[in-house]
């Protein structure tokens, strides 16, 4: 039973987290962090407290799949390089992390039209918090694109290589899904046309 709780939320928190965010959701606490206006985004920012797990391998799910995108911590080194274990985890899912590194809030600059994309509750009204109710841009729970609904990713930072894999399978098909959602979001190429979605 640990272990397949450990694969499946990383830990017994992890494990409570999920139980208590799917709890909120279920209540309606979390309407303010879905998205409902998809036309207005312009840029998607993922965002954790590291900038070096989840929120960078949602960066270059993102950018492959043809997403204006960006990301960035809350609490991080900008320059900080991902783990090898979060490296890996990317590779074994056919994506390459080597080269990202981590930018701090702190560093990061806001656009009109970027749908910020947490992976927790809390971080979510942590962010709305530090916007200062600013109206040009969206906060938006990342799992909630997830089949079923994952209101809660737990971090996989020092976890277990089975719940990386976990994570970032989560963070992948959300991500996946989310891009259906978003054609004025796209990159364009040389000739002025918007990318389109590759299959995933």
């Amino acid at each position: 039973m640990i272990a397949t709780i450990n694969r499946r939320y990383g830990t017994w928190r992890g494990l409570v987290r999920a139980v208590l965010a799917r709890a909120e959701l279920s209540a309606g606490r979390l309407e303010d962090f879905r998205l409902k206006d998809p036309e207005t985004v312009r840029r998607v920012v993922f965002v954790c407290l590291g900038n070096i797990c989840r929120s960078a391998y949602g960066h270059q799910v993102a950018r492959e799949l043809g997403l204006n995108v960006a990301s960035l911590g809350l609490s991080t080194s900008t320059g900080a390089a991902s783990p090898d274990a979060a490296v890996d985890a990317a590779r074994r899912l056919g994506a390459e992390m080597s080269e990202h590194r981590a930018t701090d809030w702190s560093d990061f600059e806001v656009q009109p039209g970027d749908l910020f994309l947490v992976m927790e509750v809390r971080q979510a009204h942590e962010l709305r918090r530090r916007l200062k109710g600013r109206s040009d841009v969206r906060v938006a729970l990342l799992g909630l694109w997830n089949e079923p609904l994952m209101p809660h990713l737990h971090d996989p930072f020092t976890l277990s290589d089975g719940y990386f894999d976990t994570c970032f399978a989560r963070v992948r098909q959300a991500t996946i899904n989310l891009a259906k959602t978003l054609p004025h979001a796209r990159l364009k190429d040389a000739g002025g046309h918007q990318a389109q979605a590759g299959a995933q």
